[in-house]
């Protein structure tokens, strides 16, 4: 089931375009890396497909509903959110209940069903144990974490990580890209994750978008799919 599709966007600011016809489509059930170099608008890119900007030209179309035919949920963390100082007052359980509660119900109480997806997505990321830690005490790498399980308890269908694995050392990383791994297979998510790690997480992955720099200026995008291990021109 096709959930995203970006037909010939076109989007840049003042008036200079930053991506340049870019198109791909992303299946329901794929864990997709987007790479490219540094400034080639990954980020941007995310932003314009998930709505947050409008695009000058071309398409962005979002599936409404999921492959059981419910209303599609999206879990998104940008680039940086994890940067909480040191004085920021809530706890590690605090913020990921957060994340059971919907717009326009802050106010309901968690049920137990609320309760034991707070705790298994604190124990998907490692970071249970530190539940009653205030957030300001974590290390960078710590933050990420609590922040990806606050979007995990939330259930989201698709899940879009703009370089989540920041500030994680090799064996972190690797046990991050398993863990995704887990989630779209056995989880039936969705995710799409910007990476500069493409050697590393290439063998977790189901499709790469990789962006490199157009002739005619902006960045245009390159969709590659795996096979046995490979990766081949799709389009």
């Amino acid at each position: 089931m096709k959930l995203v599709s970006l037909d010939h966007v076109v989007f840049g600011y003042s008036h200079t375009p930053v991506l340049n016809g870019v198109s791909f489509e992303i299946h329901s059930g794929e864990f997709v890396g987007i790479t490219g170099p540094n400034g080639a608008s990954k980020s941007t890119m995310l932003r314009v497909m998930l709505g947050l900007l409008k695009p000058w030209e071309g398409t962005v179309t979002i599936s409404k509903q999921n492959i059981q035919g419910k209303r599609l949920t999206i879990g998104y963390v940008p680039q940086q959110i994890a940067s909480f100082n040191v004085g920021f007052p809530s706890t590690v359980l605090e913020l990921v209940q957060s994340g059971r509660f919907r717009r326009g119900k802050w106010l309901k109480r968690l049920s137990q069903t609320d309760h034991k997806k707070v705790e298994n997505a604190l124990k998907m990321v490692g970071m249970w144990e530190f539940r009653h830690h205030k957030i300001g005490d974590l290390s960078g790498g710590q933050k990420q974490k609590i922040c990806i399980a606050r979007v995990l308890a939330s259930d989201p269908d698709l899940l879009v990580l703009d370089e989540p694995t920041t500030g994680m050392d090799y064996e972190s990383r690797q046990g991050f890209y398993k863990f995704m791994h887990h989630q779209v297979k056995q989880h039936h998510r969705t995710v799409i994750m910007v990476t500069h790690e493409q050697n590393e997480v290439e063998p977790y992955l189901d499709k790469i978008i990789h962006l490199e720099r157009g002739e005619q200026g902006g960045w245009k995008c390159l969709t590659w799919n795996s096979c046995n291990g490979r990766f081949g021109l799709a389009d």
